[in-house]
């Protein structure tokens, strides 16, 4: 039974965690997301793309959201464009082997992205070099650019049109966040698009 006490201590012990990251959303980082939100929509609106990006889990968390435009989210309506730039293993590996794994995005984003696009990129430390590359190579081609990072994003955020910070240091507290903003997102989206 000790082992079962420790196990629920834990479990009540992450959850407060992160209930401890959200509470510290503030106006800053809230005026922000719907920032996104409103540029997302515009796009969509238009007729353009949302592409999204990141390494590891972001990738991971890249697809989830790109599959919430392709279906639906909350609302049933028409597919929407986007694209999860990590989906595309041979072009990643292509481009990764031939240019370097700092071009792995950016080189997508320059033949894929237009004016009035949407570049939406996940990094938990904000300084992973091919997602800073993507969002230099999406101001390049007249894209906005978006970034989900952490409190320590300082590299992708600089380089990034908006930038939407999880007040932590913890990786998995700031992807936990980073999913409940890309469900808010696409909810948004379905919302106003519906």
């Amino acid at each position: 039974m000790a082992d079962r006490a420790r196990q629920l201590a834990f479990i009540t012990s992450e959850s407060d965690s992160l209930r401890e990251v959200v509470d510290r959303l503030d106006a800053e980082v809230t005026g922000a997301l719907a920032d996104v939100l409103v540029a997302v929509v515009e796009c969509l609106e238009a007729g353009g793309t949302l592409l999204v990006a990141g390494n590891g889990g972001s990738a991971a968390d890249a697809g989830h959201l790109a599959a919430e435009f392709l279906g639906r989210c909350t609302k049933e309506r028409g597919p929407l464009r986007a694209i999860a730039l990590p989906d595309a293993t041979a072009t990643v590996t292509a481009v990764g082997n031939d240019y370097g794994y700092a071009e792995v995005f950016a080189r997508q984003v320059r033949a894929l992205a237009r004016a009035g696009d949407v570049v939406l990129l996940l990094s938990t430390s904000g300084s992973s070099l091919n997602v800073v590359e993507a969002a230099r190579a999406g101001r390049e081609v007249g894209a906005t650019v978006a970034a989900f990072t952490g409190a320590a994003g300082s590299a992708l955020a600089d380089a990034s049109d908006i930038a939407v910070r999880v007040p932590s240091l913890s990786t998995q507290r700031i992807q936990e966040v980073h999913q409940l903003w890309g469900h808010t997102l696409a909810a948004w989206v379905d919302e106003a698009l519906a």
